[in-house]
């Protein structure tokens, strides 16, 4: 399996960090004005504002070394019947498209992804899934997505997929 460029762990670091930044904020605002005011008559030597430092620093580790599991997670490969993709540190999630499925490659390349020189890829099948929300339908996800590839083996990898897809035969799974 081939590996996604190693500068992957920093969007996924990133992307986790601007997830879950304000409500880790939250958190550790509520938890120091508790600590600091707390009817249960505990006495602690270090302030709030050390506390939420303690905690960011914390949660900032944490979310370094999920970015480096999901990492070493990830990996993808072109065989002979498709585009095979393996990810997921807890849940294990494995995905085998077919040449004669895809039906368009695209590029992204968000202003994370720009930043560190990195480009996702959308492997867009006949029989895309949906996300479908309370009102109907959200959006289409990709089932092919490929994040934190280079620029240069992104689109060597567009390339070959839209040639392989134009050369298959029905052969299937």
């Amino acid at each position: 399996m081939k590996k996604l460029d190693v500068k992957v762990v920093w969007l996924f670091f990133l992307r986790s960090v601007f997830r879950s930044v304000f409500i880790l904020l939250f958190l550790s605002i509520w938890l120091s004005a508790f600590l600091a005011n707390n009817q249960f008559g505990i006495s602690f030597s270090f302030s709030g504002s050390a506390f939420i430092f303690i905690a960011f620093i914390v949660w900032f580790a944490f979310c370094y070394f999920w970015a480096q599991l999901t990492y070493n997670f990830y990996g993808y490969e072109l065989t002979d019947i498709g585009f095979k993709k393996e990810s997921g540190v807890i849940t294990k999630k494995y995905i085998t498209i077919p040449y004669d499925r895809i039906q368009n490659v695209d590029i992204n390349r968000g202003i994370l992804s720009r930043i560190l020189g990195l480009s996702d890829i959308f492997v867009q099948t006949a029989g895309s899934s949906a996300m479908v929300g309370r009102y109907g339908s959200a959006g289409v996800v990709s089932e092919g997505y490929l994040p934190g590839l280079s620029k240069e083996v992104a689109e060597q990898l567009r390339d070959e997929l839209i040639n392989r897809s134009k050369n298959s035969k029905n052969q299937g799974v």
